[in-house]
């Protein structure tokens, strides 16, 4: 024993002077204890060639390979560069091989942490696959503004447009076609309108996607959706508009009819779909397509009872008769408003579209800028705005190119620098909550329920509701060649307020574009509506505050013989 004791003292000495040789020697023992303890973790579990496996073979120690080690990154020597990998990247998530999905059964793992941790990634790929089967590229088309290859609803993005972004909106609609184009923009149709071309005319990436191909310049690249349910197709997002008399030349009206002995709605929708037109009126037995125009605007609703007959094919449906007709709006995009762009010539009077936050200058800005078919600007820079397709927002607000700029400025030195304004008002019960809403939810977002019932609602009220009155009362006072349009009344009457303004603009007013405006009026602006509060937030103090400035709005419009406010906005 003391021999022993004396050996290690010896040793012990030793390392004290040559503590460089004691820690590397160290280091080895843990680099071989690692080396183990890798060697052990992965032992009873190799890849074997497929040619090489037993058929019977059931656990991975008796010879199961594991193909999914590829794809799950788990180490440097473990990552996939094949070929199936750039096509994935360069033309979406339907080219994505189905080798992984297939050999990735759930038995094949064996138990333990480790094994549950690859079983769980395997599910969740298998799961992402099955999205991504939703959807085959089919090639890049030509495009234009004045002919779209796609002609159903249309989505602009251009900060996070994705390729899985725009099939899931066109599919959530019951399209059967998806396109992607400029790297920002999303098109839906029913079928394609253009003709093919080379794949290296669609280059560019997607905004919010890189390494993802977003179409091109005029190209579009294009994805058939595979709908989950074939009956998506037929009503998607068909809109009930109501009971009309037959128009006086019906040939002209609506120019494609078809017999159909066994009417529904749905055939009737189906037919105008396929033959791209945006209205679909039913006639009995008699189904009829066509555009909304001078000849058949949808002004003069008619009582529904006059529509009463039922389809033969349908029970609880009406389907018209042939002196009045039920109709219904396809998914099909009323293109003849859709296009827009910069004025040719730099404007020389500054229009101000002036409104208090929250009074609908967003959705009014859509209007004109349909109505014109010019870009609306913006006295301020909003990028959220500028992605979603509202390209004057870039623009100074003096740079001549746009229609009108809009504002929320009160002050008079700001006022008097536009020639002329059109003044939009809104109730301000309802300006207060959108603009709140704005404030904590973002554009088309919701403020949290803390929001409301914490100190931010008071506070909101008590700065704001001044605001409301006295930014009405500056541009009466200071501004030049005002043009009051009340909120409630652009939503009731789009068609008369909306040719107000689109002629205070200096633009020549086409009814037959206001019809198109009409059809196609919400945007993407639109909150849902599906989060209404259940109470109401404003407290009787509140009222009496907000009823005094109400009154003063009332009697400034009067004074100068104009409309006072509507009567929604409650007593005065």
């Amino acid at each position: 024993m003391a021999k022993l004791w004396f050996k290690f003292q010896r040793c012990f000495r030793y390392f004290r002077r040559k503590p460089v040789r004691f820690f590397t020697l160290l280091a080895l023992y843990l680099t071989a204890g690692s080396l183990v303890f890798l060697h052990a973790g992965f032992v009873g579990q190799p890849a074997v060639p497929q040619d090489q496996a037993s058929p019977a073979a059931g656990s991975p120690a008796e010879g199961a390979e594991l193909p999914f080690l590829g794809d799950l990154h788990l180490g440097r020597g473990f990552r996939d560069t094949g070929e199936a990998s750039s096509i994935a990247r360069r033309y979406g998530p339907s080219f994505k091989g189905k080798e992984t999905s297939e050999r990735a059964k759930l038995g094949d793992y064996g138990g333990g942490a480790w094994s549950r941790a690859l079983k769980g990634r395997a599910v969740r790929e298998k799961e992402k696959e099955k999205e991504e089967e939703k959807a085959k590229y089919i090639g890049c088309y030509l495009d234009n503004t004045q002919s779209r290859a796609l002609r159903g609803v249309s989505f602009f993005d251009y900060k996070k447009m994705t390729v899985f972004r725009c099939q899931d909106n066109c599919a959530e609609r019951g399209y059967l076609y998806a396109g992607l184009e400029f790297g920002a923009e999303c098109y839906c149709g029913h079928k394609i309108q253009a003709a093919n071309v080379s794949e290296a005319e669609c280059d560019m990436d997607c905004k919010g996607e890189r390494g993802s191909v977003c179409g091109g310049v005029n190209r579009l690249s294009v994805y058939r959706l595979q709908l989950a349910q074939e009956s998506a197709r037929r009503y998607g997002s068909a809109v009930f508009r109501g009971c009309f008399r037959r128009p006086n030349n019906l040939s002209l009206a609506l120019p494609v009819t078809a017999a159909m002995p066994n009417m529904s709605v749905d055939r009737c929708v189906d037919l105008c779909t396929e033959k791209e037109y945006p209205l679909a009126a039913l006639a009995g037995t008699a189904c009829h397509c066509g555009f909304p125009t001078t000849r058949f605007p949808l002004h003069d609703r008619e009582d529904e009872q006059l529509c009463a007959q039922k389809c033969s094919a349908e029970e609880f449906e009406s389907c018209g008769n042939p002196s009045y007709f039920i109709v219904y709006q396809t998914q099909v995009q009323d293109n003849r408003c859709m296009d827009r762009r910069f004025l040719p010539a730099k404007s020389k009077k500054l229009i101000a579209l002036a409104s208090f936050p929250g009074a609908g200058n967003t959705w009014a800005r859509h209007l004109i800028e349909l109505a014109t078919g010019f870009y609306t600007g913006s006295y301020y820079f909003d990028g959220s705005l500028y992605n979603k397709g509202f390209k004057g927002e870039r623009d100074h607000w003096r740079s001549g190119r746009t229609i009108c700029i809009k504002t929320h400025e009160s002050g008079q030195k700001e006022i008097e620098a536009f020639d002329a304004a059109i003044l939009l008002i809104r109730n301000p019960y309802k300006a207060l909550m959108a603009e709140f809403n704005r404030k904590y939810g973002g554009h088309i977002g919701f403020a949290a329920h803390a929001h409301w019932k914490g100190k931010e609602w008071p506070e909101f009220v008590r700065n704001y509701a001044p605001w409301w009155a006295t930014h009405t009362l500056d541009w009466l006072k200071f501004g030049k060649a005002v043009l009051v349009v009340h909120f409630e009344d652009l939503k009731q009457d789009l068609f008369a307020q909306l040719g107000r303004m689109v002629s205070l603009l200096g633009v020549v007013v086409r009814e037959d574009r206001l019809l198109c405006v009409e059809s196609q009026k919400d945007g993407n602006f639109k909150r849902s509506g599906l989060r209404k509060l259940e109470y109401d937030p404003y407290t009787a103090e509140m009222r009496r505050t907000i009823a005094a400035y109400i009154r003063m709005v009332d009697t400034a419009l009067r004074s100068r013989n104009l409309t006072g406010v509507p009567d929604a906005y409650g007593p005065r």
